[in-house]
């Protein structure tokens, strides 16, 4: 069984997951952006970008389609070996979404309030 691995210092977490969203609210502009990602030959792909609105500096990009208020598109981004996302207490942190359910990213974390960065990566048991 393959999933994704959460780390942070020296705590490690891991989800049963072949696929999640990471989303989070750009700091300014305070608009929601969302990631699909699939685990797919040991590696992260990115399947499909979200951004619920536009602002300075976040223009959708070529190709993408307006869907009830929602840019979608597809990043042209070379699957990853990892993700590391700077966890900071002056912003509103990221979220995981597995199944339809967002919640918290640090709070699927031991000690999320001293953790600077946090990586997730695929990973098995």
């Amino acid at each position: 069984m393959s999933g994704v691995c959460l780390a942070a210092g020296a705590a490690t977490v891991f989800l049963a997951v072949n696929g999640f969203t990471l989303a989070w609210q750009h700091s300014i502009e305070k608009i929601r952006w969302e990631e699909d990602y699939r685990v797919a030959r040991g590696r992260l792909e990115l399947v499909e970008a979200r951004v619920h609105g536009s602002g300075a500096g976040m223009e959708p990009p070529a190709g993408a389609r307006l869907d009830n208020g929602v840019w979608r598109y597809r990043p042209a981004l070379a699957p990853l070996a990892r993700l590391l996302l700077t966890h900071s207490p002056y912003a509103q942190g990221y979220e995981l979404c597995l199944e339809g359910r967002c919640a918290p990213l640090a709070q699927r974390l031991p000690d999320p309030d001293n953790t600077q960065v946090i990586e997730l990566r695929p990973c098995a048991p």
